[in-house]
């Protein structure tokens, strides 16, 4: 077997769809699975942070002030999974190059 063909059934092996993008972005987006689908570890962790401080401060009204900035940060993720696939994407076939 030829080092291409390897390094192509690796690609495909390892590339991101944006099919799973969305699907994980919309059932568990409050989770930021989405993000680390993406390898988006920092903002995936930040998104996750921010969203259980919400949820906990929303017992006393003022973890709405939190979620509210962090459901328009949910539905901006829903026009920005295009590019973060084809990044992702790019970022695998110049490692294995």
């Amino acid at each position: 077997m030829s080092n291409s063909h390897e390094k192509l059934m690796r690609y495909d092996a390892e590339k991101r769809s944006v099919i799973i993008a969305y699907l994980l972005w919309f059932f568990l987006g409050y989770l930021a699975f989405h993000r680390f689908y993406l390898s988006r570890w920092i903002s995936g962790l930040i998104f996750l942070a921010l969203m259980g401080i919400g949820f906990v401060l929303s017992f006393v009204i003022v973890g709405y002030l939190i979620l509210a900035p962090m459901f328009l940060w949910w539905l901006i993720d829903a026009l920005l999974i295009p590019g973060m696939v084809s990044s992702r994407n790019r970022e695998l076939i110049d490692r294995l190059r």
